[in-house]
């Protein structure tokens, strides 16, 4: 049965212990081999998506002894029974459709809520969108802010406008059918920012997009648009490397 370091107190010896595991956010060659290990020895998982997780798993010939959907609408109902699987001693890892979980995603307030509970929680890192985004970017790493995705009504242009005086690197999460619309809003919002769009990371078709934000509008209807992307935004003080 999985159990690594020290336990959180005396008192918890019977409890259990929340893994928080990345998973391949593309490439299923992504995966650390603490990982593999930790979802093999687990006694439950929580997956996000359980297709995907099967496949995962299934590709690595795992074979789990219990899996569980976690998702952001059956959260409240699953909450407290991962809870109460927890406090009978069972180890439960917690996975996210893919990269790392509770970032833009279910599994934050199981992680808030473990804690609070006097549950161990032991992160098992791996692969994140963002930090693969932002290395390969050619913007400045050495402060960045993530955003997630940003507000799609209420709150959007207030939330932009405050970005707009934000001295580092900004990252947002986005999708195909509304990527256009937010370039045209950081325009309209921040002026002309150079920014970076990241698609099909890690996959066969991985692609940067570089460039200011209104040349690359006069060309958007030359690239693909599919599935999740990851936008960067300079910084307000930004200078375009040359």
């Amino acid at each position: 049965m999985v159990q690594e370091g020290r336990k959180q107190s005396s008192g918890l010896a019977s409890a259990g212990c929340l893994y928080v595991v990345s998973t391949p956010i593309g490439n299923l060659e992504d995966i650390t081999l603490r990982a593999l290990r930790v979802l093999k020895e687990a006694d439950v998982i929580c997956a996000e998506d359980t297709r995907t997780a099967r496949r995962l798993l299934s590709h690595y010939q795992i074979q789990p002894a219990r899996l569980l959907s976690y998702y952001s609408y059956n959260e409240r109902k699953r909450l407290p029974q991962v809870l109460s699987l927890l406090k009978s001693g069972q180890q439960v890892a917690l996975i996210s459709e893919a990269g790392t979980p509770a970032i833009s995603d279910p599994g934050h307030r199981l992680v808030v809520e473990a804690i609070k509970s006097g549950i161990r929680v032991v992160p098992v890192p791996g692969p994140s969108a963002v930090l693969a985004a932002l290395v390969a970017s050619g913007l400045p790493t050495d402060r960045f802010l993530f955003e997630g995705f940003l507000p799609r009504k209420k709150g959007r242009q207030t939330k932009l406008k405050k970005l707009a005086q934000e001295e580092g690197t900004i990252i947002l999460f986005e999708s195909a059918q509304r990527i256009r619309k937010t370039v045209e809003d950081i325009v309209r919002t921040m002026g002309n920012r150079y920014i970076v769009i990241s698609r099909e990371l890690t996959k066969t078709y991985e692609e940067f997009i570089r460039g200011f934000a209104e040349e690359l509008l006069a060309e958007f209807d030359q690239f693909v648009w599919k599935g999740e992307l990851v936008l960067l935004v300079a910084g307000k003080d930004f200078k375009p490397f040359h």
